[in-house]
């Protein structure tokens, strides 16, 4: 599957994004979904990640009550709000899909996921 993000760019201290992407498959329904981001010389960071029914979501413990995952299987999309944002939220931010499987184990692994979008950069000013 082909993943394309958006939504991206420059933002003050505690304000808010919401990133979108979009997927080539129609059968999104068949993969997880998730978010990372990655910071320059840092290694791939879990943000957040959605089941294939959207119904089961876990996330990062630095995003978790303020970042938000979503996705419509019927539209090919995966968001991510971000509320009150923060300096140390600047990094650039990836969709990842894999094929669904039994349980959710890895989906916070980077590793365990087998298709990626290009990325879109965040900034957060202080």
């Amino acid at each position: 599957v082909q993943l394309q993000a958006s939504g991206g760019g420059l933002v003050q201290d505690g304000g808010s994004l919401r990133l979108s992407c979009a997927a080539s498959e129609r059968t999104l329904s068949t993969y997880d979904m998730a978010w990372f981001r990655q910071r320059p010389g840092e290694e791939r960071e879990f943000a957040a990640a959605v089941r294939w029914g959207g119904f089961t979501t876990t996330y990062g413990l630095s995003v978790k009550g303020l970042f938000t995952i979503s996705r419509d299987n019927a539209k090919n999309t995966l968001d991510l709000q971000m509320n009150l944002l923060k300096p140390n939220d600047t990094a650039r931010y990836y969709c990842a899909a894999r094929r669904r499987g039994p349980s959710s184990d890895g989906l916070t692994d980077h590793r365990r996921f087998t298709s990626w979008g290009q990325g879109t950069q965040v900034t957060v000013s202080s």
